[in-house]
């Protein structure tokens, strides 16, 4: 089942999609109970010119560095003994067509193409083995990263943690098998990147049994998988999707931030 949240003139709305709309669910069905989807459709919904929301509502985004081993080599890092675990803040969440604004304290912002994993239920000291009962489905994240920042910073809050640096969407898919599906980044139809989540160092039963051992797992929480080698810059005017086998594409304009106000200068 796809779980979509769209805007309505009442307010935001969460259905299930269904071919080329969104409906309401059908007695026999019901949403899982995350935040963001409290409100159901009252009457389906054309996809087509329907304005979707980021499909769930976190309240922390837990993202995992270098688990793809190509990845870390291009970035010239070593490969972790352990989940490498960092947080992007809630209010980085964008959904799908909303822009990424650059913001002009970075002349280096990437794209990073990632599966994510919709936690469904609160948790903590989850057994690899029960990794399915704390999931609520998965979807598609761009961990949107400030490269120079995160350089100069040899840490990730600043070059991660910008607003709209991280798009989720389309929609959540709920029934999936984790364990081998293509990742894929394009920037303007060319492709950038290209994985299979196979070829993770960490799969997902290791990393929610690791963050949920760290801290407990709320509804709706996130987790990002980490992204495939091929990250590349995401220029003013480009537009960046990011596709996730067997769940969809998740599509992004990318310009520069009109209300930001330029650096300070650096005493």
């Amino acid at each position: 089942m796809r779980i979509a949240r769209v805007a309505t003139p009442d307010g935001p709305r969460a259905g299930i999609v269904d071919g080329d709309r969104l409906r309401p669910p059908t007695p026999d069905e019901s949403l899982p109970v995350l935040p963001g989807l409290e409100h159901a459709l009252l009457a389906p919904v054309a996809l087509a010119g329907a304005r979707l929301l980021a499909p769930v509502v976190p309240r922390k985004v837990c993202c995992i560095g270098r688990n793809y081993a190509a990845h870390a080599a291009e970035l010239g890092n070593t490969v972790p003994s352990r989940p490498l675990l960092f947080h992007k803040p809630a209010t980085s969440v964008i959904g799908p067509g909303d822009a990424i604004l650059l913001p002009p304290d970075s002349a280096r912002v990437e794209h990073e193409a990632e599966l994510a994993i919709v936690i469904g239920r609160r948790c903590r000291h989850v057994h690899p083995a029960h990794w399915r009962t704390a999931v609520a489905g998965f979807t598609a994240l761009n961990d949107v990263t400030a490269r120079d920042l995160q350089r100069a910073d040899k840490q990730f809050a600043r070059g991660k943690g910008f607003d709209t640096f991280c798009p989720v969407g389309p929609w959540i898919e709920t029934d999936l098998d984790p364990a081998d599906l293509e990742v894929v980044c394009r920037v303007d139809g060319e492709v950038r990147q290209r994985g299979r989540t196979s070829r993770m160092i960490f799969d997902v039963p290791t990393l929610i049994a690791t963050v949920s051992r760290i801290m407990t797992l709320e509804p709706g929480d996130l987790i990002a998988t980490g992204t495939p080698h091929g990250v590349g810059p995401l220029p003013p005017g480009a537009t960046a999707s990011v596709t996730i086998e067997g769940i969809g594409t998740l599509t992004n304009p990318v310009a520069r931030d009109p209300d930001a106000p330029e650096p300070a200068p650096v005493a």
